[in-house]
């Protein structure tokens, strides 16, 4: 990954390296992160109306609302592409990690976290002192 916090570094076959720079705030939506995400996947010239965007899109729909929801809030984001790989990490303030679970009439819902470990290629949780940090690897291409 990218130390410096410039965004913009040319890779091979012209996609692009976007990295947030240190100082922005995590988005404090679901919304907000599909808009910077969506941003990252124009400059790596990923249409907005393919299959692909729709579902990096939702896996970062996903994975913020759980944040939002279940985490105590995003406390970290970060989005890159490198090459034909979108790179998403979450940060929350919750230590404890997804679990599937099936939705009742009381507690409806359960689906979100099986999605995410489907259309990722790779999905990795990690647990440190202020909560935990999910990373997810789509394929663009």
């Amino acid at each position: 990954m990218n130390t410096s916090p410039d965004s913009g570094d040319v890779l091979g076959n012209g996609r692009t390296r976007e990295d947030a720079p240190r100082s922005a705030r995590p988005p404090a939506s679901a919304a907000a992160a599909r808009a910077r995400v969506s941003e990252v996947l124009l400059r790596a010239g990923v249409g907005l109306d393919t299959a692909t965007a729709a579902d990096a899109l939702l896996v970062t729909s996903e994975l913020v609302t759980n944040a939002i929801r279940h985490g105590g809030g995003v406390t970290a984001f970060r989005a890159d592409v490198i090459e034909d790989l979108l790179s998403l990490s979450i940060g929350d303030a919750s230590p404890l990690v997804p679990a599937a679970r099936t939705g009742t009439v009381e507690r409806p819902g359960g689906y979100g976290w099986p999605l995410v470990q489907r259309l990722a290629e790779h999905v990795e949780c990690r647990t440190h002192a202020d909560g935990k940090t999910i990373s997810a690897v789509l394929r663009l291409s």
